[in-house]
């Protein structure tokens, strides 16, 4: 993604109607069956981690949402978490860097917010470890979480200073929710 071909406005300045076709065009409209929409369920994104990527005519073709969830443990705290995504393009425009400058933005604007606040919460996402890997994600610390849905453990990913302090076992889930 160039910077002279494209641009990156926060996602609340991008129509909502078309930020959900850009969602249906990358994943299809069953994408709300999926168990990160279980995890996120009735959160609002964070305005401050998700943006909307314009191509060089203004048109959006791609979007990152970030949304505050928790992992309940065990013994019955919620320690809080980001959830990463959906990062999604639209497929015509797929493989131009559009999703790497995406998450590049994010990860920008979490270390500016760390920067400020002192400190940053861990990020969590369900993905391709080689693809998001370059910024850190990784199972390392998410052998013991458990997701409320199906999906595949490898795939469960995090990444932050903050995971050594993690617990090494919970179930994910809305931020708020006592049945996360």
């Amino acid at each position: 993604m160039s910077q002279n071909t494209a641009s990156l406005i926060p996602l609340s300045a991008a129509p909502p109607e078309m930020v959900e076709a850009v969602l249906d065009r990358a994943f299809g409209p069953d994408r709300h069956a999926r168990t990160a929409y279980r995890i996120r369920a009735d959160m609002a994104p964070l305005d401050a981690l998700s943006f909307a990527a314009l191509d060089e005519n203004d048109l959006l073709v791609g979007t990152i949402q970030c949304w505050p969830i928790g992992l309940l443990t065990p013994q019955g705290a919620q320690v809080p978490l980001v959830m990463v995504g959906p990062v999604a393009v639209v497929p015509e425009r797929q493989g131009e860097g559009f999703g790497v400058g995406l998450m590049s933005a994010m990860i920008d604007a979490d270390a500016r917010l760390a920067e400020a606040n002192g400190a940053s919460l861990p990020q969590v996402l369900i993905g391709d470890a080689e693809y998001y890997g370059r910024w850190g994600f990784s199972d390392a610390a998410t052998k013991g979480w458990r997701c409320p849905g199906p999906y595949e453990q490898h795939r469960l990913l995090a990444r932050g200073a903050a995971l050594v302090a993690m617990p090494a076992e919970g179930m994910l889930g809305p931020w708020g929710s006592a049945a996360a």
